[in-house]
């Protein structure tokens, strides 16, 4: 069976059960209020025609006074066109009581005509049924929110780690290439650092393929990757070339996204260090002096250049943008990117969990 299908009759269902009840009510209330001892059509009709003008004020405030007026937020309109509604109910009623059965069922003299504090009952019944059935609906529709919200936040978690995934995804290939690149220029020169390098790039792919699985990781194993990571790239870059690598202030025992700042220092040895003699420099530096801040800058001279691939360059960290963007809240972080004078930079801060 169709859920659609499914829901409509269980929603028929819960609305026939409720009349049936408010009946038994109607019938128990006019048998205990006119001390009845035996069942009779005047009773039972009784019960039917109050409960016809209930229904009148209940389905109309339901699925018209309600989304009209209650939430578009006009509730002058709403109180207004709801006092008419109930005044109307209790007409229906006592009409349907002095007219259309009066003779068939023989009704007692007190309904042969217009009851001013009949009225006044019927009216305010009218309305104990009008605030029943809008706190239900209420109740009903703040649960239906309940479950869409728990539904639209497993899908935007599902997303989350689609999207994670397909990040790191382009992230590692992007890492694997560089590095290989780095020991095949090596090897074709029959260097004696090729055995330490593929260790160093051993311990490095451990950390890719299975620390960085998680969110988030422990600050230490990621700072110690990154060493790792820039001892690699020294090994292949000319000893006078200006490398500083700062760690400022202790590194705190809190958990961070795994591999935000390998693109940054990717992206340096790659795109920097064009070979300008003298002049060419890279300079990384962390700053954990702030309790709970984490502060990432990095800066690097380049060389624009006519054959420069653009279409890949910036891969890595417009990666890293996105990740930050999906893992923490747009307050958690502060991420900015400058050229400026032949001199690129990236600065990070970071509130850590």
């Amino acid at each position: 069976m169709p859920r659609t299908v499914l829901y409509n009759r269980l929603k028929i269902g819960g609305h026939v059960i409720f009349w049936l009840a408010s009946i038994a009510l109607m019938l128990s209330f006019f048998y205990f209020n006119e001390k009845r001892v035996h069942f009779d059509l005047v009773t039972l009709a009784k019960a039917l025609i109050t409960n016809i003008g209930f229904a009148v004020a209940v389905y109309v405030n339901l699925y018209f006074l309600i989304p009209k007026f209650l939430k578009e937020k006009n509730y002058i309109f709403y109180i207004f066109w709801l006092i008419i509604l109930l005044t109307l109910s209790s007409l229906i009623i006592q009409f349907l009581l002095l007219f259309p059965l009066r003779n068939a069922l023989n009704f007692k003299e007190r309904f042969t005509s217009f009851d001013v504090n009949l009225h006044s009952a019927y009216f305010f019944a009218s309305m104990i049924y009008v605030a029943v059935t809008s706190f239900l609906k209420f109740i009903k529709e703040w649960f239906s929110l309940q479950d869409l919200n728990f539904k639209l936040a497993k899908i935007e978690q599902q997303k989350l780690e689609a999207e994670l995934k397909t990040l790191k995804g382009q992230l590692n290939p992007h890492f694997l290439f560089n590095s290989l690149n780095n020991i095949y220029s090596l090897a074709l020169v029959k260097s004696d650092k090729v055995p330490d390098l593929i260790l160093q790039l051993s311990d490095l792919m451990r950390h890719i393929i299975y620390e960085s699985k998680e969110k988030y990781i422990s600050l230490e194993k990621e700072i110690e990757f990154v060493n790792n990571f820039i001892t690699l790239q020294k090994i292949r870059v000319p000893e006078n070339i200006q490398i500083k690598y700062k760690i400022e202030g202790k590194i705190p025992s809190s958990k961070i996204a795994p591999l935000l700042f390998e693109p940054f220092i990717d992206n340096a040895f790659k795109h920097g260090l064009p070979g300008n003699e003298g002049e060419d420099f890279i300079e990384i530096k962390f700053n954990f002096e702030k309790e709970g801040i984490l502060d990432f800058a990095i800066s690097n001279n380049f060389e624009e250049r006519e054959n420069w691939n653009r279409k890949n360059s910036g891969i890595g960290i417009s990666n890293v943008k996105q990740r930050l963007k999906l893992l923490y809240h747009q307050n958690d972080y502060s991420l900015t990117t400058k050229k400026e004078n032949q001199i690129f930079s990236v600065h990070l801060q970071l509130k850590l969990k």
